[in-house]
């Protein structure tokens, strides 16, 4: 099977598909007497199957796993899906977290907040759902001031200071921009939560819209093996 004929059915170029073999992310692909690449229907298993996963899982992930389904570790791939997809749930949850923060004008409105009213950056990343990196960064960049502890000279944060984290880091997942971040914050501060819930809930839409990718690429996923199985009955 020649390259472009995969290619066309793809609906992408070939210079991807060798991209995808330069990377080992499909088996050792024999060329003809005249050079050519000679693909066979398993490697029109694998491409289909990266593309799908990619769709809904990323390449990152794509490159950790389809080396280890060539080498017959399925499930270690699938362990690492199943990870992708709690990632995803968790990601959900914070999102719609930061919707019904949104509707609060102070986090410690919320049942679950009205005990406590300090805490430290790791509480704050665990809460968010983000790295405590992440929120030094926007501290460095104005994004957020908290308070220091008088005695020890620690950063310590409100409840109203956790708001505003998860409202930053949800609204740069949808725009990237730290200037459309900065001028989101600047609206809530005058009380409007237009463009902050407008983004969050765009961001539900796309997370919805990965897991139904998701469910495609482990389809194909599911595909590839049933493949591969065939493939070794016919072989003993």
């Amino acid at each position: 099977m020649k390259g472009i004929e995969i290619a066309k059915k793809l609906n992408i170029s070939t210079s991807a598909l060798r991209h995808y073999e330069s990377w080992g992310l499909i088996p050792k692909v024999e060329r003809a007497e005249n050079g050519y690449r000679n693909y066979r229907k398993e490697h029109e298993s694998y491409f289909q199957c990266i593309r799908a996963l990619n769709a809904g899982f990323g390449m990152d992930l794509v490159k950790k796993i389809m080396p280890l389904i060539i080498d017959r570790k399925t499930l270690e791939a699938l362990w690492f899906i199943n990870k992708a997809q709690v990632e995803l749930r968790a990601e959900k949850e914070t999102v719609q977290r930061t919707v019904e923060i949104l509707d609060s004008k102070e986090l410690n409105d919320i049942q679950s907040y009205r005990t406590k009213n300090f805490f430290t950056i790791g509480e704050v990343a665990k809460e968010a759902n983000v790295s405590a990196s992440s929120i030094r960064h926007w501290e460095k960049e104005a994004l957020i001031e908290p308070s220091r502890d008088k005695e020890s000279g620690f950063r310590i944060y409100s409840p109203s200071d956790i708001r505003r984290v998860l409202i930053i880091r949800t609204v740069q997942r949808v725009v990237y921009s730290l200037d459309i971040v900065r001028e989101v914050l600047s609206d809530l501060e005058k009380n409007d939560i237009s463009q902050a819930k407008e983004m969050a809930l765009k961001s539900l839409e796309y997370i919805d819209y990965a897991l139904i990718e998701q469910i495609r690429g482990i389809a194909s996923l599911q595909n590839l093996l049933d493949v591969l199985s065939q493939k070794n009955i016919q072989e003993e």
